[in-house]
């Protein structure tokens, strides 16, 4: 499990997949969550704009995020 750490009081989907460097920009962000790979305390999460405030684990791609 990698520990990601923001520096706000919340992060949005798409923007940490972009700052974990799982997705290049928006629109690869997007697309992954829209297929379905993204998993928020193990729950499919297809909104982009979920809000993720530590303490939550994010699995995408098999690869397990813990905001912090």
């Amino acid at each position: 499990m990698e520990k990601i750490k923001i520096n706000t009081e919340f992060i949005k989907l798409d923007q940490f997949l972009k700052w974990t460097g799982v997705a290049e920009n928006g629109v690869m962000a997007k697309d992954i969550i829209l297929d379905g790979e993204v998993l928020v305390d193990g729950e499919l999460e297809k909104r982009r704009g979920k809000k993720l405030y530590p303490g939550n684990i994010v699995l995408v791609f098999g690869k397990e995020y813990v905001v912090e």
